[in-house]
Order: C-alpha cells, then structure tokens, then sequence
C-alpha cells in the first residue's frame, strides 16, 4: 500500500490514480517515492507518471535512472515497512540499503548499526525478490536467520528483514 500524497489515504501499489481523491500519482525515478510536483522532496529526483517512465525506458532517454518495482511491467512489488518507526521502502531492483549510500538512507542516515553500505535488493524471474548481505557490520537477517555476505536470501511475502537492529516486514505483492 502507497499513501496518497494529496489526501493521505492508503492505495494499491500499482495505482497510477487516487482511488480516494482521483489525484494522479508521480513516482521519483530515483527512489521510487509518491509525491507531488516537479522534483522529489526526498532525493531531488524527477517526479514522472508511470507511463512517462515506461515511455522513457523505451524510448531510452535519460530521464528514468530506475523504475519503481510497481511500476514496472512483470516485476511484482516488494515493500518493506515497520509502522512504529514510519519507514516504508518501495523494492527498486538493485538497490543499496545503507546509511550511506541507495535510495533508501535517508530512512537510515542517523542509525549507527546500519552499515555505509549494508545490503542490497535484487530481483530475478527465477528466484524472485533477494536480499544479500554487504559484508554490513551488524548484519542482515531474514526471518532471524544469519545472511552470509555475498549469498542473496529470497524474500516472500510476510518475511521479517532485519537490516541491523531495524525489523521491516516485507509485502510481496
């Protein structure tokens, strides 16, 4: 689920329109975040409609660097969230998950178990949604379990990821 940035209400992931509010929504094509206006309040990058950025993948212009997973064709959502610390990543096919470094920092920028680079998403018709372990100091856990660096660990609907000392539940959708 998306929150709509016009009316704050929860959405599918694959809206392209608010069905609350009927706002049309405008993905950054950097981190995948849903806002408003011209440039993503997060990361700066260009806010584009879902069609704009399949257009542009197709056309092969420079304006999409990556695509949100729900917005791309065939490849099936994954976001991975914990409420009570309000963090919400939209799964973007490898990505970097660190405090220094990805799409997804400024979630983990203040958090000193969190490594610079700590892990990374990535996603295969085969294996579906992995996650793999960047040699991160703290650590990187599915469902409690270890991940060894370097070995990607798929991820299924329902999963506890633990990026250090942070649970995220993970929707596969």
């Amino acid at each position: 689920m998306i929150t709509c940035p016009n009316c704050n209400e929860h959405i599918d992931d694959d809206s392209h329109y608010c069905d609350q509010c009927g706002q049309q929504l405008y993905f950054c094509n950097r981190c995948g975040k849903v806002g408003l206006g011209k440039r993503c309040t997060s990361c700066g990058g260009l806010m584009l409609t879902p069609e704009d950025m399949k257009r542009s993948v197709l056309n092969r212009t420079e304006v999409a660097v990556s695509i949100p997973t729900s917005v791309a064709a065939g490849i099936p959502s994954l976001t991975l969230y914990n409420g009570s610390l309000n963090i919400r990543l939209t799964g973007i096919n490898g990505a970097i998950i660190g405090r220094r470094q990805g799409p997804y920092r400024v979630y983990f920028e203040q958090n000193m178990y969190v490594s610079g680079v700590h892990a990374q998403l990535q996603y295969s018709a085969r294996t579906g949604w992995c996650i793999t372990d960047k040699h991160s100091s703290n650590g990187t856990k599915v469902n409690q379990r270890q991940l060894q660096p370097d070995v990607p660990a798929p991820i299924k609907d329902g999963d506890i990821v633990s990026i250090a000392n942070i649970n995220l539940q993970a929707s596969v959708k």
